[in-house]
């Protein structure tokens, strides 16, 4: 992989990390309640279920070019498709919704699943369940390992996060290369994007959400990201065609 290809891989994911997704709404909503040191046991959670997530879509991947390349062929042009289909609904997403409460929405669903536990023995103080679920995640203080418990289970309960892997990676592969250098690339850059904006979430969540909270900051950021998946879906249909006609 050239240094060029790489260079426009992170400055994509860079941007695309910017959005406030699931991961990045509990690291701000961690990093308001429990303070920045508490919440770097989250967002180790979260880089470990990323992990996961992308090693199994890179063994996928690697698997089909070598024993199937036709049908990564079609995994191509089925992953472009996918990509105009997300660039459409970023492009239109307004981002009026305020970021407070989308936090607090994903804090809440966090929460749900403290309230149905039959133990409480991941907590430091052991106290009985709050009757809010909405305030559960402030008035229970988690341990450490709870923590960590929580944010993979954030990271993993996004199974699209395999889909876009699947769509958005092969425009920056060359299969015909040797494959792991590759993935040991698109992985370092991918997670330092991401680990730079769970940092920036939980150190200055509040600030960064009443910045992009003012006039159309946030539509533009989306908008910014909906351009990006569809030149990179047109890169790909182009590589798809330029295959088949070659």
């Amino acid at each position: 992989m050239s240094w060029h290809l790489f260079t426009i891989f992170f400055v994509s994911t860079f941007f695309i990390s910017a959005t406030p997704g699931p991961n990045m709404l509990l690291a701000f909503q961690y990093g308001l309640n429990y303070g920045v040191r508490r919440t770097l046991w989250t967002l180790a959670g979260l880089s470990l279920g990323l992990f996961i997530l992308l090693l199994s879509t890179l063994l996928g991947l690697d698997v089909i070019s070598r024993q199937q390349p036709w049908l990564l062929e079609v995994i191509k042009t089925v992953g472009a498709i996918y990509l105009i289909y997300l660039g459409v609904l970023s492009w239109r997403d307004t981002g009026h919704s305020s970021l407070m409460a989308e936090a607090s929405a994903v804090s809440e669903e966090v929460a749900k699943l403290d309230y149905f536990e039959t133990s409480d023995s991941s907590y430091n103080v052991q106290q009985p369940k709050p009757r809010s679920l909405s305030s559960a995640a402030v008035k229970v203080i988690p341990s450490n390992s709870k923590l960590f418990r929580t944010g993979i289970w954030v990271s993993l309960s996004n199974p699209k996060a395999i889909l876009f892997f699947a769509a958005f990676f092969p425009k920056f592969i060359n299969f015909s290369a040797p494959l792991w250098p590759q993935y040991i690339m698109l992985t370092f850059g991918l997670f330092l994007s991401e680990t730079i904006w769970q940092i920036i979430y939980t150190l200055g969540g509040k600030q960064l959400a009443g910045w992009l909270d003012v006039s159309d900051r946030l539509a533009w950021l989306n908008r910014a990201c909906g351009v990006i998946f569809m030149l990179i879906a047109a890169a790909l249909l182009a590589e798809v065609a330029s295959h088949f006609i070659s």
